[in-house]
């Protein structure tokens, strides 16, 4: 048996494509009778956030990883999720979703024909295999899977099912890979591997397309020659036409991309070189490292919240209900930010006392006409990066409850006990700017309260009383606070560690010719050529810490060390390092493919950094200043 990890050198042929079908790799290796991939796998709970039937469920499947190496899928496990939660709208969905690992250990390491169609076949659990399952006509970095195994393997998972859940296999190798379709793949170990999962959820999750203007890497794609594209995120049309006839992105046009530039028209896509345009310069669907463009975004927060029911629980609506009594709904919890919820009688705004949002309307404080009344909530999701009316009145960012309220209809209340019934979980750090929650039970004679205390003190949190939304407080970088919810009048309480200090960074360079320290100015470096840049981040928490980095108030980049290695430094270089047919680490204005603009920017550069802790804290940007002169100056 070969290891797939010590000593192998990555081997990066081309950039995850889509696959619009379901992705079947070739079956395992050996003959005769086999078990069922099931019967030695465990399903490990990485990220419970409510009950699998309410929430979007993704399952993380490993192969080729032996008994002896599901360390590594685990370690590989954490830091394909630290990146993946460190990227919107997962960062602020992540509340939407559980996670779960299904190990089942190999009989072989590796997967099939890595990195080359002559390298042998492995006795695996799903049958993962480079070259789209060892087909001499496809490419390298089609990373298919057995559909029939990783779906037996994620029916593991109790109240998962295909409509409310995400498959990623991830394929013990440090070869580059992956795929997006009905399932997502990526390879575990590559340097990039982590930035691959995202980009083939975009795929599988969200639809959206490849960015790439090429399809063989370093071979141009030509020319787009159909009609408008269906793509949210591709267009035939100038940006006064999308503006005329309100068309794709014109909503977001001329504002600052979240993966660097502005919102515009940019060519190539599709595999195009020209004649079809995507909205920004580069974003994650087109070069790994950078964020979901607002685009992108937006199109990603609808397929996240489309898996789930904004909605997660209310007062039976089946029967009429009297006007004696209280009426609730129990909603999901953004993370960046709490939902609307607004009560109408009879087709008028009606404010519970407990202030405008609240999740409990208690009838009798308004003064019901006797008859019968249409009562309803309508539970709306008001993030900004939602702009579309039409996405932002979907089922998927917005739901109604709808009552009869009959006053002849007596209500007899059962006993309830004062009970948390969900919350934010207690047994890891909060970040600073989270909103973290507290649901009850809801008696129907009564409102119960929920009181929040910082440190000992109490917070003001009119209104909505369930949720919490800590960035409001303002709370100082670089402390640590506990945080208490109890239900009012009761014992029953909650307690949270909330994490302030956000993990730091660090950077070491090689040698510069010169180093220039200028009173009220950023260090500066000064290079006449190549120049490596290593980032470390430490925290005093526990859990993956992500790095990034922008040059010249360009998109933030995920720092991953080097493509053929991860523990090698970034590289900068005056016209890009090309590795494979893609261009790396060109100082200035990134350059993606050999035909991009290779001029050297000389002169001076802003580099920052920051990072992103696992509790979902940013750090602040740190910076220096990077001078390059031509050589021999």
């Amino acid at each position: 048996m070969v290891a797939t990890r010590p000593g192998r050198v990555a081997a990066l042929i081309g950039a995850a494509s889509l696959l619009t079908t379901a992705l079947v790799g070739a079956g395992p290796a050996t003959a005769g009778e086999r078990v069922p991939v099931t019967e030695n796998a465990t399903v490990v709970p990485v990220q419970t956030t409510g009950p699998a039937d309410k929430r979007f469920n993704l399952v993380l499947l490993g192969d080729g990883y032996t008994a002896e190496q599901l360390p590594e899928f685990r370690a590989d496990v954490d830091k394909h999720l630290g990146v993946l939660w460190s990227i919107e709208p997962f960062a602020s969905y992540r509340s939407y979703i559980n996670v779960w690992a299904v190990e089942v250990p190999s009989a072989e390491s590796g997967v099939d024909c890595d990195p080359g169609l002559d390298a042998p076949r492995r006795d695996t659990p799903l049958g993962m295999g480079f070259w789209n399952g060892c087909d001499a006509n496809s490419v390298q970095r089609l990373l298919t899977v057995d559909s029939g195994a990783a779906n037996a393997l994620a029916d593991l998972v109790p109240g998962s099912t295909s409509a409310n859940r995400q498959i990623v296999a991830l394929a013990n190798s440090d070869t580059y890979g992956g795929a997006g379709g009905t399932y997502a793949t990526a390879s575990g170990g590559n340097a990039l591997s982590s930035l691959i999962t995202p980009h083939e959820i975009g795929h599988s999750l969200g639809k959206l397309q490849d960015e790439y203007d090429y399809y063989g890497r370093g071979v141009p794609g030509g020319t787009y020659e159909g009609g408008e594209p269906s793509s949210a995120h591709h267009t035939v049309l100038t940006e006064q036409q999308m503006k005329d006839q309100r068309a794709k992105w014109w909503r977001w046009l001329g504002e600052k991309s979240e993966s660097g530039g502005v919102i515009g028209r940019y060519e190539g896509g599709l595999y195009s070189t020209k004649g079809v345009w995507r909205p920004s310069k580069h974003s994650i669907m087109k070069t790994l490292g950078y964020a979901f463009d607002q685009v992108g975004r937006e199109v990603m927060v609808q397929a996240i919240s489309a898996k789930v029911n904004l909605v997660q629980g209310h007062t039976p609506s089946a029967a009429p209900i009297g006007a004696d009594r209280t009426v609730w709904v129990d909603t999901l919890h953004p993370l960046g930010g709490e939902l609307d919820v607004v009560w109408r009688l009879d087709g008028r705004p009606v404010r519970p006392a407990a202030g405008a949002g609240a999740r409990t309307l208690d009838l009798r404080q308004l003064d019901v006409a006797r008859g019968r009344h249409t009562l309803t909530a309508t539970v709306t999701d008001p993030t900004p990066f939602v702009r579309d009316p039409a996405v932002r009145g979907s089922a998927a960012l917005t739901r109604t409850v709808t009552w009869t309220v009959d006053t002849s209809v007596v209500t007899h209340p059962a006993a309830v006990a004062p009970e948390f019934t969900g919350h934010t979980a207690t047994g890891a750090p909060v970040g600073a700017r989270s909103v973290v929650y507290a649901d009850t039970t809801h008696p129907a004679d009564r409102t119960l309260a929920v009181q929040w205390r910082l440190d000992g003190r109490p917070v003001a949190n009119p209104g909505n009383d369930r949720d919490l939304d800590l960035s409001a407080l303002r709370l100082r970088p670089g402390t640590t606070h506990t945080l208490t919810a109890r239900i009012a009048g009761t014992d029953r309480e909650l307690r949270w560690t909330v994490d302030g200090t956000a993990a730091s960074a660090s950077y070491e360079l090689s040698k510069p010719l010169r180093t220039v320290h200028r009173p009220g100015r950023p260090v500066e470096y000064v290079y006449d050529g190549p120049f490596t840049m290593r980032l470390t981040a430490r925290d005093d928490q526990e859990g993956y810490v992500v790095s990034q980095f922008r040059v010249d108030g360009d998109g933030w980049y995920t720092y991953y060390g080097w493509p053929t290695d991860a523990d090698a430094p970034f590289r900068f270089t005056p016209g890009g390092t090309e590795i494979d047919g893609l261009v790396y680490g060109k100082l200035g204005t990134p350059r993606v493919v050999p035909w991009d603009d290779a001029t050297p920017e000389y002169g001076t550069h802003t580099v920052e950094y920051r990072t992103i802790d696992s509790a979902g804290n940013t750090g602040p940007a740190k910076r220096f200043l990077v001078t390059l002169v031509p050589p021999g100056t």
